[in-house]
């Protein structure tokens, strides 16, 4: 069975202005989704999940969902703050839903198979839908064996200004060991520093690995993430902001000696749009890449 690729999409974009989801970006109005579920489907995904908020279900289904139904099969399933396990109770003031580990929790009942998690938001890139492809085919009928594609610090940075990576740090065969979120991340002179809890610079190895939430699991994952999920809302339910990450659950399991998650190497480079003067230099990348003959003009022309 091919496996699925699993978009977290119910993000409202606050601080880009509007639902940056929806942004066309491409030379035809192409979303930065657009062009992951492009490179999903010529990688092998079989089928694309998208996790939204019923709020903006309707041009969502108008926008993105009508695009693909004659290219691979699609489902939709709801992220909202009230969809908690039964019996658990929570902060009712509370105005968000609970995090990336929450929104794919929402796609239980619709992935049987092994699948990528990515972030609606984020643009990828060719070679990385191929190795985290690869990688999940190599897991089916298997559990507990999880994979996350390591970006090297230096294809993610900004031209806009410093950012926040989760720096990784794995064991001689490669396998996540820790993920330690570094902030002030940017390149200085031709060296890339971030800043440390002490204020002081610290210096990056260009290949350094870092989390860009593109993540490969099989199904058992979501057992695991319910039962972390509760002592979550048990723990933390009263709070307003706490968030349910997908690290904080792979850390877990890793630290348990529950499952393993390897770190894949990949030589694209990472971009997306963050706030709205991030678009300009997102529009001239794609531009970029199909000059390069990387995608058509046109995605989805037949």
């Amino acid at each position: 069975m091919k496996p699925t690729l699993f978009l977290l999409a119910a993000g409202m974009g606050s601080r880009y202005g509007g639902l940056k989801q929806l942004d066309g970006l491409g030379p035809n109005g192409e979303t930065i989704m657009d062009y992951s579920v492009f490179d999903a489907v010529r990688a092998g995904f079989g089928k694309i999940v998208f996790v939204i908020r019923h709020s903006f279900e309707k041009d969502f289904t108008e926008q993105i969902i009508a695009k693909y139904r004659d290219i691979v099969p699609v489902e939709v399933v709801f992220q909202e703050i009230d969809y908690v396990p039964e019996g658990m109770d929570y902060n009712k003031d509370r105005e968000k839903p609970w995090g990336t580990n929450h929104a794919l929790l929402m796609g239980k009942d619709a992935i049987k198979e092994p699948f990528a998690v990515i972030n609606a938001d984020d643009f990828y890139g060719k070679e990385s839908f191929e190795i985290l492809y690869q990688f999940l085919m190599s897991v089916e009928n298997k559990q507990n064996e999880y994979c996350m594609v390591g970006y090297r610090v230096g294809n993610t940075l900004s031209e806009s200004g410093s950012v926040s990576r989760g720096v990784c740090t794995t064991d001689a065969d490669g396998y996540l060991t820790s993920v330690v979120e570094r902030t002030s991340i940017e390149e200085k002179g031709g060296t890339i520093v971030f800043v440390d809890e002490k204020g002081l610079e610290n210096k990056l190895e260009f290949n350094t690995p870092v989390s860009m939430n593109m993540w490969g699991f099989t199904p058992d994952y979501f057992n695991y993430s319910e039962e972390s999920f509760k002592n979550f809302l048990q723990t933390k339910g009263q709070e307003l902001k706490s968030e349910f990450y997908i690290p904080t659950v792979v850390n877990e399991l890793i630290v348990a000696g529950k499952a393993t998650c390897k770190v894949l190497d990949t030589p694209s480079k990472w971009f997306g749009v963050t706030y709205a003067n991030d678009r300009p230099q997102v529009v001239l990348k794609i531009n970029q890449l199909i000059k390069e003959g990387v995608y058509p003009q046109s995605l989805w022309k037949k």
